[in-house]
């Protein structure tokens, strides 16, 4: 049975993934541009407090291990339903639905804006979103496969065309200019908002915790090793920016990291960073749907979605989480709504609910502390308290921080506002008239591990009926 599970470097390429997106490659070009190198000081940072998290949602699946519902499973625990529902649907199904939209627009329009296929941009994301939702309805084999190719490709290119920037080998001209726009600590902290969202996404091999060899040690080394190789190979990239890209112009381009390909390697390096562009794409939606469709299927065996997405098929797939996740993706590109002018906006958005579900992470870990100090723990996050104390209050300082316009950060507010509200609104009379529970009572560990059994629907239904 082992040989057929996924080892290190596929739990490794899960966590990149979803990490390396166009949007980030974006997101590092806008950052460098706007500050500079000091640009790393905010990357740093943020990385670290991801690291936090990672380490803290690596305790909770040390305690509640195999769980495909991920943080929902463990928020059940430690604050019950209401807050389970809301942290996950906004903070991952939502989020990641409008922000994969995004990359899969990117998709068309960097196909289209070098090789002039005269096929409009939203067709060509469609005929994307089919070959990978056909690849993710062959199972978690398939998926792995892709990944691993796909994500070592991304990275190998990208710390490539990253050295060759670092030691002037380009061949266009080299620039000199200085270092740092800025040295006040406070327009870097105001930084540190976009910088997280580089680092977003590592969790993601949770939900297949199962289909992991050795997942124990492998889980947690991979996500934090995820984030350490995309920290190292984002200042590569940013040391190669500063030998061939100036920081103004940079900072205005909207596909910077295509502008940073061609003035180091002229037209080779636009079709290369291109190519790059689709590796990165074609990654992050493969991830996405692969990882959203058994978190759906994990809540749904705890009763906080509807039971449709336990459906799978002879692969072993949660067919009816891909078809709505990928069907979502397509209607939103159908529709028009994932334009690159939106990209910005929905990239600080996603941000906000992502920092949620990470700060109720780490309260979860605190909350499993004290409520559960003697249960045995395979990974545990060193310093006592301190680390998730610290990925709260990170998260938090990077929410009140996302952006450094006033009104621009008021309207991200008000958009998660809303989306909370209704979140709430469905978690409230879901939880009341489906689930029959309430709203803020914590569920027993044992009975949640046993929910990830089949036979504890069918018991369950049996109980419903008396």
């Amino acid at each position: 049975m082992d040989e057929n599970k996924l080892g290190f470097p596929s739990v490794l390429a899960a966590g990149v993934g979803l990490i390396v997106a166009t949007s980030s490659l974006m997101s590092l070009g806008q950052g460098t541009g706007m500050i500079g190198m000091s640009f790393a000081i905010a990357m740093v940072i943020a990385c670290a407090i991801n690291i936090c998290s990672a380490m803290s949602i690596s305790e909770l699946n040390s305690i509640m291990p195999n769980l495909t519902g991920g943080l929902a499973q463990y928020t059940l625990v430690s604050m019950g339903p209401f807050m389970a529902i809301v942290s996950m649907v906004g903070g991952y199904l939502f989020c990641n639905i409008i922000s994969a939209s995004v990359e899969c627009a990117m998709f068309g329009n960097s196909i289209n804006s070098v090789f002039h296929t005269g096929v409009p941009s939203n067709v060509l994301c469609i005929i994307m979103l089919i070959a990978m939702t056909a690849a993710n309805l062959k199972g978690i084999d398939i998926f792995a496969k892709i990944q691993n190719v796909v994500a070592y490709s991304l990275i190998g290119s990208l710390i490539i065309m990253g050295l060759i920037g670092c030691f002037k080998m380009g061949t266009e001209p080299a620039i000199e200019q200085t270092w740092s726009l800025s040295q006040k600590p406070s327009e870097i902290m105001s930084m540190v908002g976009l910088a997280f969202f580089l680092f977003i996404g590592s969790e993601y091999v949770i939900p297949i915790a199962k289909n992991v060899k050795n997942a124990k040690r492998n889980l947690p080394f991979g996500m934090i090793a995820s984030l350490l190789v995309v920290c190292v190979m984002q200042l590569i990239i940013m040391l190669g920016m500063h030998n061939y890209t100036p920081w103004n112009t940079l900072a205005e381009n909207s596909s910077p990291h295509i502008f940073y390909g061609t003035s180091v390697l002229g037209r080779f390096g636009t079709i290369w960073m291109i190519l790059v562009s689709i590796l990165a794409v074609v990654s992050s939606v493969n991830s996405v749907i692969s990882s959203l469709s058994y978190l759906c299927a994990g809540m749904a065996k705890i009763g906080l979605l509807p039971q449709a997405f336990l459906k799978k098929n002879k692969h072993g797939a949660p067919y009816v989480g891909i078809f709505v996740i990928s069907g979502a993706m397509m209607i939103i590109n159908i529709l028009g709504l994932s334009t690159a002018k939106q990209i910005s906006f929905v990239i600080l958005v996603g941000c906000v609910y992502y920092m949620f579900s990470y700060i109720i992470s780490n309260v979860n870990v605190l909350v499993f502390r004290k409520r559960f100090p003697k249960v045995p723990r395979n990974f545990k996050t060193p310093c006592g308290i301190l680390i998730p104390i610290i990925g709260i209050l990170g998260n938090i300082f990077m929410i009140i921080k996302i952006d450094g316009n006033p009104t621009t950060r008021i309207n991200i507010y008000i958009v998660c506002g809303v989306v909370f509200i209704v979140l709430s609104v469905y978690a409230f009379l879901w939880i009341r008239n489906v689930m029959k529970k309430k709203l803020f009572q914590p569920f027993e560990i044992k009975e949640v591990m046993a929910m990830e059994h089949d036979l504890y629907l069918i018991a369950h239904k049996k109980k419903n009926k008396r």
